[in-house]
This record gives C-alpha cells, structure tokens and sequence, in this order.
C-alpha cells in the first residue's frame, strides 16, 4: 500500500514520508549544493560499474561468465588497464567541464526542498514520465549527432572509439555530450516538475540502465529481458558495431517509428 491511515481514518501519512524526512534531516544544505549533480553523477556511474567490473574479472578464468558476452566468441573481456584509462578521462571531464557548468545550471534553477513527500503513485508516474522525456530528447539529440557532420565529429565521435563498450564507457565521452547527457537529464525533471525524491530515484535508475546498456553483456536477469519495451545492452552495442540506428537510449519506440530500428 502506498498511504497509511491513522485508527480514525481521517488522515493518511505516506510511506515515503519517514525516508524523505531521514534524507532531508540535517542535509538540505548538502541537497542544495550546486555541485551534488554532477558529483553524485559520477560516483553512482562507478559504484554501478564496479559488478561489471567483477564480472570482467570473473570472465578471464569463467567460461560461463563470458558466456554471457555478447560477443562471447571474440576473445577475454577489457583489461583492467582500459578501465583505469577510462576512470580517469570521464573523472578529468567531471573536474574540468560538467562539475561547473551543472553547478551554473542549478543556481539557475533553484531547487527547493519541500516538507511533504510524494505518495508511491506520484514518485512512479514522476519517474516514468522523466524517463519517457528524456528518451525522446536523447533520441533527438542524438541522431542530429549522428546526422550533422560537424556535431559527429567534435562532440560524438569519442564515444564511439569503443566498438565493444564496458560498463564504464557509457560516461567515456566529450566533456561535451557528458555535459549535455547531464543537463538533459536535469532539464527532464524539471519539465516534468518532480519532487526531488523522484528526481533522485529517477537518476539512478537511468545511471543504472545507461550502465547495463554499455555493459557488453547479455545477462539472463537484464531489465531487457523483463520489460521488451527496452532494447538493453545488444540493442545499443549493434549501434556501437553499425555506427547507426537505435539511436534512442533505453526504450525502442521512437527507432521503430523513424525506421532506424537495427536488429
């Protein structure tokens, strides 16, 4: 149930009301903080990396682990040489580019911190309707990368280097994109005026799902496999692979539309 009633009915208290009041308990200077996005951006995308991580690990010495590469046939999974290369350019990104044009973007906006919780209905419409913004501005976004030459080549095209993307390549890109993927992010839940809670629950579920995209494996419990509205990590790495197509990030709809739907 998502409201509770007191023994006389005539009040409910939402259950998410005791969690909001813990995380805005001595901590809404640090909620408000300018720089919150942009760091907890990076530390959820390597904290949700790190079983990829292990998996890679496994994969070395376990059959069954790289089994379970889609392109199992080809050889060891990354090196840990390239995920510490690749740690370090997304983390120079962050300092240099993305922690301060964020921070910029939020003194704009003004986020304020409301007493009231969200009911378990509104977080998940809130949620689910961010998701469904954002996929569309990505897909926007990034087809005109694609289409226009000149946004190829100096904003897109380093993301591409990876033909096999890991886990912690999904943030492997321009400051440029990183910058643009965040504020798109940011903007969708400010159009769709979410409670912060959602707003937090909504950036980690898209930190895990752009994650799982790039994660170079077909897991047997992928969100992919649980809802067919999602493409998961095959449906982006044929885009990896083909330079083109599927360019929506989590949901297929908008690829199907534009025909640019690659199996």
């Amino acid at each position: 149930m998502c409201v509770s009633s007191t023994e006389h009915g005539d009040t409910s208290v939402p259950v998410l009301q005791d969690l909001w009041d813990y995380v805005r308990a001595g901590q809404e200077e640090i909620l408000l903080s300018p720089y919150l996005p942009a760091l907890c951006a990076f530390l959820t995308h390597v904290i949700l990396c790190a079983p990829f991580l292990a998996l890679d690990a496994l994969g070395s010495v376990c059959l069954r682990v790289r089994s379970w590469r889609i392109d199992a046939g080809s050889g060891p999974p990354p090196a840990l040489r390239r995920w510490y290369d690749c740690f370090w350019r997304v983390l120079c990104r962050y300092l240099t580019t993305v922690t301060p044009v964020t921070a910029l973007f939020q003194a704009v906006r003004s986020p304020a911190l409301t007493q009231q919780a969200p009911s378990c209905w509104q977080l998940c419409v809130e949620v689910l309707a961010c998701f469904l913004l954002f996929d569309t501005l990505f897909f926007i976004w990034h087809l005109s990368m694609h289409r226009v030459p000149w946004l190829y080549r100096h904003v897109h095209q380093l993301h591409h280097q990876h033909h096999k993307p890991f886990a912690l390549t999904a943030q492997d890109a321009s400051a440029a994109e990183l910058l643009s993927l965040l504020l798109l992010a940011l903007s969708s839940a400010w159009v769709v005026g979410c409670h912060p809670l959602s707003e937090i629950v909504f950036h980690i579920l898209n930190s895990w799902l752009a994650v799982e995209d790039h994660c170079g494996y077909d897991l047997p419990w992928a969100l992919h496999r649980l809802l067919p509205c999602l493409g998961g990590a095959p449906y982006h790495q044929v885009h990896h692979s083909l330079h083109s197509g599927n360019y929506a990030p989590y949901f297929t709809h908008w690829d199907h539309i534009f025909g640019t739907y690659r199996t």
